[in-house]
């Protein structure tokens, strides 16, 4: 079903069964599939593929040579319907890459609404990108990764697969992750290391100065203090007691599987 409003150009080729919403504009010599479900005011530029059982939200941009929805590289996949869903208003850059999920990690490949994927950012399947994040230029996501809201990931650095990476974390470039990063954090390095809490993004996103002085005191238990990773914890807790902004710690050490990045 295509909506009367939308537009496409007579190279595109849309398939049989595609839902297109109002106002979408399809770009020259893109392919869109017959299970991808496009919301409305959404643009794709030039040469784009979005196939597979998609799901694309409202009013996002999708520039040239990008793919969205294709069939991942996990060697177990064998065609399975799985999925991708993407939110509203976000920026998918020239020669993204997004694919689907697989079976045996969930069938679903996410991602989140106002976000920035930059030129040549990679999506792997069954990953899970929140809100407001960025990517920067050839940032590569293995498979089963977490990135919650607020994350920035510098250019060139890459993460392994099942690392999650906490919210208003900034990874900078040419970087490795092997292990969690947890919330607030800035890591650099190969494997990377946490070098501080990203004071300068959350003065951005109006966190007070006490509420900052309480995550630099986390982040103090957790990596200077000397105590065990259990001790730490157990202070952490408390002082989440006093700081709502500080449970976030908690709340990823219980989500963590690959253990911290120390």
């Amino acid at each position: 079903m295509i909506d009367q409003t939308a537009v496409i150009h007579p190279s595109a080729i849309v398939e049989d069964g595609a839902i297109i919403g109002a106002g979408v504009h399809i770009g020259p010599f893109c392919l869109v599939g017959a299970n991808v479900e496009i919301g409305e005011g959404t643009v794709l530029k030039s040469h784009v593929v979005v196939n597979g059982h998609t799901r694309i939200g409202k009013d996002n941009t999708i520039y040239q040579f990008a793919s969205v929805g294709e069939a991942n590289q996990d060697l177990k996949y064998a065609g399975e319907p799985t999925r991708v869903e993407i939110g509203d208003r976000n920026r998918i850059r020239e020669s993204v890459t997004v694919h689907r999920g697989t079976t045996q990690g969930g069938g679903l490949t996410k991602i989140g609404s106002d976000n920035l994927l930059m030129v040549n950012a990679h999506v792997a399947h069954d990953c899970v990108v929140g809100n407001r994040c960025i990517l920067a230029n050839n940032a590569t996501m293995a498979g089963h990764v977490t990135l919650d809201d607020f994350v920035i990931i510098g250019g060139m650095t890459a993460i392994h697969q099942f690392c999650t990476i906490g919210s208003h974390v900034m990874v900078g470039g040419c970087s490795g992750v092997a292990q969690d990063v947890p919330p607030y954090v800035i890591a650099q390095g190969n494997h990377a290391t946490p070098f501080g809490v990203n004071i300068e993004g959350l003065k951005r996103r109006g966190f007070a100065k006490e509420t900052i002085h309480a995550i630099r005191n986390a982040y103090k238990l957790l990596y200077r203090s000397g105590k065990t990773l259990d001790e730490a914890k157990l202070e952490i807790a408390e002082l989440a007691n006093e700081h709502a902004e500080v449970q976030p710690f908690s709340d990823f050490f219980a989500r963590s599987t690959r253990g911290l990045i120390r």
